[in-house]
């Protein structure tokens, strides 16, 4: 039996609305421990917002985070994934689009979240896959290296 993403994705997603500010995006993130937010604009997932979105975009640049809308610095066009695909397909998706975070999408409508670590941990044939990847030479996104060299090499 192959395993679909909605087999592992968290359903209890956390969004934010694209005119909230930067400050109110880390406040939210530092209150569920996590590390993205699915960003929304009148109901629909229009991007995602991640920690090293914060840090590139914010931090390093010396941005005000009060004044700064999340639409602002908000990963987009959202890569999404669908709930029946396979889990393999999935981390494929992730892997070409050098991404850890694939928010599943059903008819536009936000459903989930899936993790490359998610995915990684939860079953063995995904390290099968990534390490069927490394070893045709595909290089890893740099953010994904470290989940790879703890769990596949």
């Amino acid at each position: 039996m192959k395993l679909k993403v909605e087999d592992v994705m968290v359903e209890d997603v956390v969004t934010i609305n694209a005119d909230a500010t930067v400050l109110q995006a880390a406040k939210i993130m530092n209150k569920n421990e996590i590390g993205c937010l699915i960003v929304t604009r009148r109901g629909r997932a229009v991007g995602i917002v991640t920690e090293r979105d914060l840090l590139k975009r914010i931090i390093s640049r010396s941005r005000d985070p009060k004044k700064t809308k999340v639409r602002e610095i908000m990963t987009k066009p959202l890569i999404a994934g669908e709930s029946e695909m396979d889990i393999e397909d999935a981390t494929r998706l992730m892997f070409d689009n050098k991404i850890k975070k694939l928010p599943v999408l059903e008819g536009g409508k936000l459903v989930g979240l899936v993790t490359l670590t998610d995915l990684v941990r939860y079953q063995p044939q995904m390290i099968r896959i990534l390490k069927e990847m490394t070893a045709r030479h595909l290089v890893p996104p740099k953010r994904m290296q470290k989940v790879i060299d703890y769990y596949v090499i």
